[in-house]
């Protein structure tokens, strides 16, 4: 099989296919606290099925998660993405962003290029995010993309906030 990753670049940002040369961030991201909310920390093994998983996603599903490039120095800084794991709603807009990466408005960029690509190619106009309701970083960038709260509902057992996003073709302000 071969996977095919369309390529979005934003001012700042290239989103592009998930690769091997990522891992070793993906490890570091995935030992750290900042999985907490999504099923982290991760061993090293952990780190593999997810990357793993990530590519798997684009093949099943011919949509998935973007690794986020920065344009000036050619570092992975995260991932965005639409999924639709199995027995969930709809698909998600979902991000994450690799250690030290935070702060510096690469999520909502990201994301909102990935919302708008998969409403122009894939007719997915009205994407949900589910997060965590103690992880306010995520919510804040939901927000920020001009999505609303619209349930409150659990995720694999945990509690979730349902954060419904505007079809981006329709305000170019929404993010």
């Amino acid at each position: 099989m071969t996977l095919t990753v369309p390529v979005i670049e934003t001012e700042r940002l290239i989103l592009r296919e998930p690769r091997e040369e990522d891992f070793e961030a993906l490890v570091e991201y995935s030992a750290s606290d900042r999985l907490e909310f999504i099923g982290g920390p991760k061993s090293r093994y952990g780190a593999w099925e997810n990357l793993l998983a990530q590519m798997g996603h684009w093949v099943l599903r011919g949509y998935g998660f973007w690794t986020i490039e920065d344009r000036e120095s050619g570092e992975p800084v995260g991932r965005t993405g639409i999924i639709r794991h199995d027995g969930w709603r709809e698909p998600e807009l979902g991000w994450g962003l690799f250690n030290g990466m935070e702060g510096k408005g690469f999520a909502t960029e990201a994301a909102s290029a990935a919302r708008l690509h998969a409403a122009t190619e894939w007719g997915f106009t009205r994407l949900i995010s589910q997060i965590h309701p103690d992880n306010g970083r995520s919510i804040s960038v939901a927000l920020r993309l001009g999505a609303v709260l619209e349930a409150e509902d659990k995720l694999l057992g945990e509690p979730c906030l349902i954060y419904r996003h505007p079809d981006p073709r329709e305000n170019a302000n929404a993010a």
